[in-house]
């Protein structure tokens, strides 16, 4: 497996902002407690199980990688007012780490990650694991569900809603889980055969029976090089795959070098759409949520493999 690298912010920047007054959110707003998310998977997760009762916010938008992201000025200022924090964990917010750890000795700091028991997660290497939960809409819900335990004990003012709105919430993805099941069916199964530019789907795959390459590591992060790609495109030319797929988080640059040499083997290959891999659509589109996300990635696929 490629080595991964994970940079760590500067801890000093973050002591340094926590003095004096912040001109950005404010614990509390309107006498609603402030959540702060890194992605927006979280966020809508979130928002879900709290409804009104709470300020939600993420810190990455549409199109962020989380695994490159640097915390700005502005980031510190919203972490400092949180009153609740709430991360993915499994590393996937490499660079952020160390500060979600520290903050944790002064406030609430929550990790989604720490819901699901470490051996259902895809394990890749001695002591790293897949941080791409989401792509199992199962254990996103066994992840969102530990998540609501844990807000109702941490934060008892929400205890009443969070565990009323749990139970709507997870019966929704009880359904989208069994409606991505019956969609990838249509796909015969040699044909189901995803390619990305890097392996964030691979619990997708293990969960919707479905084989999975990347050209990159989990990590964006991780290097790819001429042998990586020369591999990628035999297996492509191998086994006669028509379609390949780009990622909103993640530069087109690799699937295109991909692309460039199935064709000189003469192996005409399709990009077959662009996926919501590490972040969302944006707010007030159906992408913009988490259901909508994986609706929309679903339709995708099955449209250019089927």
């Amino acid at each position: 497996m490629k080595k991964i690298i994970y940079y760590i912010f500067p801890v000093l920047l973050l002591i340094s902002c926590s003095g004096g007054n912040n001109s950005t959110e404010k614990a509390g707003t309107k006498n609603k407690p402030l959540i702060v998310t890194t992605t927006g998977m979280i966020a809508d997760a979130v928002q879900n199980l709290v409804g009104n009762r709470a300020e939600v916010i993420a810190l990455m938008g549409p199109g962020v990688d989380p695994h490159l992201y640097k915390a700005t000025q502005g980031d510190l200022e919203r972490l400092q007012n949180a009153d609740i924090i709430i991360y993915n964990g499994i590393h996937l917010e490499g660079k952020m780490s160390e500060i979600l750890e520290k903050l944790a000795s002064k406030k609430i700091v929550l990790a989604m990650g720490d819901g699901i028991p470490k051996e259902k997660l895809r394990l890749l290497d001695a002591q790293v694991y897949d941080p791409h939960i989401w792509f199992d809409v199962a254990l996103w819900k066994e992840a969102i569900a530990a998540m609501a335990k844990e807000l109702a004990n941490k934060y008892p003012a929400l205890k009443e809603d969070v565990e009323h709105n749990s139970t709507a919430y997870l019966l929704k993805l009880d359904s989208l889980h069994q409606e991505v099941k019956t969609a990838m069916t249509a796909i015969p199964k040699p044909q189901r055969v995803l390619i990305t530019a890097h392996d964030a789907f691979g619990y997708f795959g293990l969960a919707y029976d479905t084989e999975v390459k990347g050209l990159q590591g989990i990590s964006t992060v991780s290097d790819f090089g001429l042998n990586d790609v020369t591999q990628l495109v035999n297996f492509i030319v191998d086994h006669k795959i028509k379609s390949v797929f780009v990622e909103t988080s993640v530069s087109d640059q690799s699937i295109k070098a991909v692309l460039d040499g199935c064709r000189q083997k003469g192996h005409n290959i399709a990009i077959g759409g662009t996926l919501y891999s590490d972040a969302m659509g944006a707010a007030g589109t159906p992408e913009g949520t988490y259901i909508g996300m994986v609706r929309k990635n679903v339709t995708t696929i099955v449209a250019a493999l089927k």
